[in-house]
């Protein structure tokens, strides 16, 4: 840390919050730097003392990414009151959180960091990171039901992004969805009459379950972090480029959704 770096991605990469939320305790006076208040943009040297609310802030020594394979039954969550948490299961030495959570009916492939930026950037919807599952359902799959998947669906006040779907046989398919709304793939589902029997997360991005068994997880290769890394930047700079192009289009997304289900809402009633 030779030339210092912003105070913001300090407390990011230290693992205390986001960029944004670590402006907004700057404002607050909630940060101090050597027995002073932190100045916004304000850069850490090494022998700086940094504080939050009083408490001393320890710069994190290696960023962590694992590949867990969660099993059915635990559930997403830090909190040591749910005997089912998975950090408990876990035991991993150092504070992580998940990247994009699971259910606790679900399993597959769970990202778990301890850096704060790149979780951020991975779950943020308008992103569009990819993420693969394969689903097992309780009656035959029909080519219709496929086609209306893939096109979007009415669930939660707005209608689902587009998405691709692949058929394994009579009664599972695969699907690459590029957002992360409550328990999305089964609403889904079930609006077509259809029940998820098992749901499993096989990629997100460019990282794939592979051979990891229930309840093991792994280090990513290098070479993996570096291309996670990759697209996620690329994608922030396209999105970064948009906004600067549409400055009134940051909802752009959440408006078509809307229209497209209360258009799909007002059909429904008429019918009825």
């Amino acid at each position: 840390m030779a030339e210092g770096i912003r105070i913001n991605k300090y407390l990011s990469e230290a693992g205390i919050c986001s960029r944004r939320a670590a402006d907004e305790y700057i404002l607050k006076g909630r940060i101090t730097i050597n027995g002073k208040p932190a100045e916004m943009g304000q850069k850490i040297e090494a022998n700086d003392r940094v504080m939050v609310d009083g408490k001393p802030v320890r710069k994190r020594e290696e960023t962590v990414i694992l590949a867990y394979n969660k099993p059915l039954g635990l559930t997403c969550t830090a909190s040591h009151d749910d005997p089912d948490n998975i950090f408990d299961h876990i035991k991993y030495p150092i504070r992580l959180q998940y990247v994009g959570r699971l259910d606790k009916d679900s399993q597959g492939l769970l990202l778990l960091t301890n850096d704060g930026d790149l979780s951020n950037s991975i779950q943020k919807s308008v992103n569009n990171h990819e993420k693969e599952y394969r689903v097992r359902v309780n009656k035959p799959i029909t080519d219709e039901f496929l086609t209306q998947m893939a096109a979007g669906v009415p669930i939660l006040d707005t209608v689902t992004k587009k998405c691709r779907l692949y058929k394994i046989d009579n009664y599972s398919f695969k699907i690459i969805i590029t957002q992360g709304l409550n328990r999305q793939i089964r609403r889904m589902c079930e609006y077509f009459g259809y029940k998820v029997v098992n749901l499993k997360r096989l990629r997100v991005i460019n990282i794939r379950l592979g051979n990891l068994r229930p309840g093991e997880y792994r280090h990513l290769t290098k070479e993996e972090e570096t291309e996670l890394r990759r697209l996620v930047e690329r994608k922030e700079e396209v999105k970064t480029k948009r906004e600067e192009a549409q400055p009134d289009n940051k909802n752009e997304q959440n408006v078509v959704g809307n229209k497209r289900y209360v258009s799909w809402k007002r059909e429904t009633e008429s019918k009825n």
